[in-house]
């Protein structure tokens, strides 16, 4: 009897549980919803936007339509055109590529555009007319699912106006000026920084620089319309230059537009988007028309219009702030490689509002934090540890200040090492004025908070004579051993930031650096294990053998040392 009710509940509720691989989703036609039993659709920015290939139209002009994946691909979608403000589809599609199908949403035959399997997808590409009837301003609706419980709905395209004469499309003829394009062409189409501040947002390296000059760095962005904005790129480069829009000043999840070198040797404009330290994936370039590009005595210069929406992790759109980020570097075969430079505006900026936006890339003052912090827990901690642990019976029976040589030394230098900490610290933190994020923060706070509780322990120690007074010693070793573990960690995360190059030489020079400190720490312990309970003669000659390791340990560290700095003086 219990199996008969279960089978019959099973039954009950399996009509409930409903998935359209198929597309056939006429049900969704009113509330573009894909019905997922249980399931609600996404609150978050959806990683997919709706772009046209025009910003107005006119009785009978087919728009193209294209639905675009910026991180991740979808499965499933569902696209209509309705009137601004409208529920009920209008107008026709036409031209659906193979993976999608039409449907007929409110008894209007092929009034929207659906997927017909649940295979990924990253680009959608359909075309859609009004032949007749009262033509008003449309916008584009659509809904993208990626699995069953992960689906965005009512995803919108920019309005599209209705205009009763001529249509506004933008132009789409591209102009490719070659290495010996006479002087007289180049100039028609020169990147020039007039009305900077005035209608334009403009970024440039150096700042202010004349983008006529061959060593300048220049990019603006000018809002054609609401949809539309004409950028310009110009720089100095063998393989390719890009800007992107970013939510931090971080590389990863940014919109890219690339003017690089192909494997023909033409310059051509790709749209990505960044996952950080890898190659940017590479996107269908979309709504992007007027493209002007050149390559001239090293020189690469762009010009196009985008109609893209600018959709990034945590925001959507043109009225959003966003960093500017502008890079350059070498390609391959057409392929880019890691950039060699990277410049980044000092705030958040909206492209609508023109301004003159300063680069705050590499500055000074996070390069002293970084040799600051690398000078302390490499070089000044390494040698107070080394004191305390291996030197204690050097000079032994000398006194300085009323105390052991050993022990004036050690506690002299760190409380270098915690100064410095300090000084790190305040240096950073006065110039974020924000907690950042990630990593590095993280393990620099815990190294900051260690440090200064350090010297508080040592403060309040007992008696070398008190029972209790291994706790202080195992206690203030091992916090030393984890300052020692989290500052070591902290200056590798910030060495991935400060250094820009393709094969991160600086993190490598870091790695031998370690790997030299643990084997001259290695060879101490074995040499002092070696001679425990052994004459005063031998002691005398392991005290020595101390000496020397400890003196060719701070020659091979002193070397590691200049290299990191100076790496980091010109990252």
């Amino acid at each position: 009897m219990d199996r008969v009710v279960l089978l019959l509940l099973l039954l009950c509720v399996a009509p409930l549980v409903r998935g359209y691989p198929s597309g056939l989703v006429t049900d969704s036609c009113v509330d573009l919803l894909p019905h997922h039993s249980g399931q609600s659709p996404q609150t978050k920015p959806a990683p997919f936007t709706v772009a046209m290939d025009r910003s107005s139209y006119k009785l009978g002009d087919p728009v193209k339509v294209t639905l675009q994946a910026s991180t991740s691909p979808f499965t499933g979608f569902l696209l209509e055109a309705r009137e601004v403000g409208g529920l009920s589809p209008v107008g026709s599609f036409s031209m659906v590529p193979a993976n999608a199908q039409l449907l007929t949403c409110s008894q209007k035959t092929n009034s929207a555009v659906a997927h017909n399997s649940g295979s990924t997808k990253t680009s959608i590409q359909v075309t859609w007319t009004l032949a007749s009837g009262n033509a008003k301003n449309i916008q584009f609706h659509a809904s993208f699912v990626q699995n069953f419980n992960t689906f965005w709905v009512d995803v919108t395209s920019p309005a599209l106006t209705f205009v009763a004469g001529g249509s506004t499309t933008l132009p789409t003829t591209t102009t490719t000026i070659q290495q010996f394009t006479p002087p007289s062409l180049v100039q028609q189409k020169s990147i020039s920084s007039a009305n900077c501040s005035v209608s334009k947002v403009c970024f440039s390296q150096p700042s202010n620089c004349d983008p006529a000059n061959a060593d300048c760095y220049f990019m603006s962005a000018l809002m054609v319309s609401g949809e539309a904005i004409r950028y310009e790129m110009k720089g100095p480069s063998n393989g390719y230059i890009a800007f992107g829009l970013s939510d931090d000043q971080n590389m990863g999840n940014d919109d890219i537009y690339i003017c690089g070198i192909g494997s023909n040797g033409m310059v051509q404009v790709q749209h990505a988007y960044s996952t950080g330290r890898t190659r940017p994936n590479i996107l269908p370039l979309g709504n992007v028309s007027g493209i002007t590009v050149s390559v001239q005595n090293g020189v690469i210069s762009c010009s196009f219009t985008s109609m893209n929406i600018i959709s990034l992790q945590r925001t959507t759109g043109f009225s959003n702030a966003y960093y500017l980020l502008f890079v350059h570097g070498p390609s391959s075969n057409g392929q880019i490689r890691i950039h060699t430079e990277t410049f980044i505006s000092t705030k958040r900026i909206n492209i609508s509002n023109p301004e003159v936006v300063q680069d705050a890339s590499e500055p000074g003052i996070v390069k002293a934090h970084g040799a600051l912090m690398l000078i302390s827990w490499m070089t000044l901690g390494s040698l107070g540890m080394m004191v305390a642990r291996y030197l204690k019976k050097t000079a032994k029976g000398e006194k300085l200040l009323g105390k052991d040589v050993w022990f004036v030394v050690h506690v002299g230098v760190m409380i270098l090492t915690v100064a410095a900490t300090i000084i790190a610290f305040i240096l950073i933190f006065s110039y974020e004025q924000q907690w950042s994020g990630g990593v590095h923060p993280v393990l620099g706070c815990l190294v900051m908070i260690l440090s200064f509780l350090q010297p508080i322990m040592a403060l309040l120690r007992c008696a070398p004579q008190h029972p209790q007074r291994f706790l202080f010693n195992w206690s203030h070793a091992l916090n030393a051993l984890v300052i020692k573990v989290l500052a070591v960690a902290a200056i590798f995360t910030g060495l991935q930031y400060l250094d820009k190059t393709e094969d991160q030489w600086l993190v490598k020079v870091m790695g031998g650096m370690v790997g030299w400190e643990a084997l001259f720490f290695i060879l101490l312990d074995v040499q002092s294990r070696c001679m425990v309970n052994r004459t005063d003669t031998l002691e005398l000659t392991a005290m020595t053998n101390e000496g020397l390791l400890v003196a060719l340990f701070f020659l091979g560290n002193f070397a590691f040392l200049v290299a990191l700095l100076v790496g980091i003086g010109t990252s």
